[in-house]
């Protein structure tokens, strides 16, 4: 008997029938940029069709994308050189323009889960995820600083807090922090496996947020390892995690899946900004069909294990299945 693949394959119904990866709106969370100001939207150059927004006009973007069935965001900052210093004090200064948009996120949109970014990164001087002395990052001097931010953001109605800034043994510090407020119930993402990669430079574009020294190998990995996201991970969940993150996620679906077979917690890929702007430059030069890339790359980061993909492409393919 010759076993032939091919049957399985030979129309629409049965393709679907057997297909064995699924994608979901409800699985993706949509990176969404704030900026201080009234009634103004900007797009970022380097990642067409995606905005900074004032907070009146988040609101009323955040509105079309749960009309869409985009059940999560995750909120970034747009800070003005002038409010940033050495400490990232504005991070957790009650009023900021930051934690004033959560709270309104929250208050017009309660079912809307919202994600926050902990890093000093958008707020600091130095434009580097931790503090810095004398041209190096301090460790555990930082870690004060995003407990101080963790809890603003969680007062304000974050429901998810990611600890973006790998530094060692923020996640227990945060959770402890979090714990001891009463904020038991805000959850961690942590970023487990964040790769000092080249793919993040559209979203620095966004946040004006590059160091200016330097760059961010001593915290962020190196892509060349594999073990060191087990070690990663190992810590973080041991810490008290609820989600490890992999980023970016095109060039890791390997770690992507080392974690989810070795970690009974939900894996989160992040399609960073530059895979992003990949396939929109590629598709604005008619060189792929932009649709069909955006869901095969997609697709790959949930087979691959991820439970959560945070993609900027969110909306896109949100309104593709709404077509359909």
């Amino acid at each position: 008997m010759l076993r032939r693949p091919r049957r399985n394959r030979q129309s629409a119904a049965i393709r679907a029938m057997v297909e064995e990866t699924t994608l979901s709106v409800s699985d993706l969370i949509y990176p969404m940029f704030v900026m201080e100001g009234q009634n103004l939207t900007t797009e970022v150059k380097s990642m067409p069709g995606i905005f900074r927004y004032t907070t009146d006009k988040l609101l009323e973007e955040i509105a079309v994308c749960q009309d869409l069935g985009i059940k999560a965001i995750d909120l970034f900052p747009q800070i003005p050189e002038a409010r940033k210093d050495k400490y990232a004090s504005e991070s957790y200064r009650l009023g900021n323009m930051y934690l004033e948009s959560i709270h309104k996120i929250k208050n017009k949109f309660p079912e809307i889960c919202i994600m926050t970014d902990v890093a000093m990164d958008p707020y600091s001087s130095d434009g580097h995820d931790g503090l810095v002395e004398d041209g190096k990052i301090l460790n555990d001097e930082t870690l004060q600083i995003l407990g101080n931010m963790a809890l603003a953001q969680a007062r304000a109605g974050a429901d998810i807090i990611g600890p973006s800034d790998m530094m060692d043994g923020r996640v227990g510090y945060l959770r402890e922090t979090l714990d001891d407020e009463g904020f038991t119930n805000v959850s961690i993402m942590s970023y487990t496996a964040k790769y000092a990669s080249a793919f993040y430079g559209p979203f620095r574009d966004a946040l004006e947020s590059a160091p200016k020294f330097g760059d961010k190998k001593s915290y962020q990995m190196n892509p060349a390892n594999t073990k060191e996201a087990l070690i990663e991970a190992e810590l973080d969940y041991a810490e008290g995690a609820d989600f490890l993150m992999v980023k970016p996620a095109l060039a890791y679906l390997d770690i992507i899946k080392l974690l989810n077979d070795n970690f009974n917690i939900p894996i989160a890929a992040y399609n960073v900004s530059g895979e992003y702007a990949m396939v929109k430059a590629s598709a604005q030069n008619g060189w792929l069909d932009g649709t069909r890339t955006m869901v095969e790359c997609l697709t790959s980061m949930k087979r691959a294990g991820a439970k959560v993909i945070l993609t900027y492409f969110a909306k896109e393919f949100a309104l593709l299945k709404q077509e359909k």
